[in-house]
């Protein structure tokens, strides 16, 4: 399979077609927008082996987020992140299992705020 280096920007071509890693990516750029209003300017999606998703999203705080961590409010800011991502679950899930054509087991958000670092991670049926 020739190398995409457009592709491998956004996905990770050792185990899985490049294609799937990148619409993963762009397909989570696309939620992020529409859940908080701004895409994150980087995104990587990664299989952590046969079974687990790795996506990794960066710069996606708005304005408004960028002061709360500068005022120190770093869990308050983890915590309106999540309650948003928790009650979009479902499109997240979806979306994984609709590109995968596989069953999203479990799913778990997390978010470095003071990096502007943020992960999702899905767990696949085998």
């Amino acid at each position: 399979m020739a190398s995409d280096p457009s592709v491998q920007a956004v996905g990770d071509e050792t185990d899985h077609p490049g294609a799937v890693t990148a619409q993963i990516s762009n397909e989570m750029v696309r939620l992020y927008k529409e859940l908080f209003g701004r895409g994150p300017t980087q995104a990587r999606t990664h299989f952590a082996g046969p079974n687990a998703i790795l996506v990794t999203l960066e710069n996606s705080m708005t304005p408004a987020e960028h002061t709360m961590a500068e005022l120190g409010e770093h869990q308050r800011l983890r915590d309106v992140r999540l309650l948003f991502q928790y009650a979009r679950e479902q499109d997240f899930r979806g979306t994984i299992e609709r590109i995968t054509g596989r069953t999203v087991r479990g799913f778990v958000s997390g978010m470095d705020v003071a990096q502007d670092i943020a992960s999702e991670v899905f767990y696949l049926e085998p």
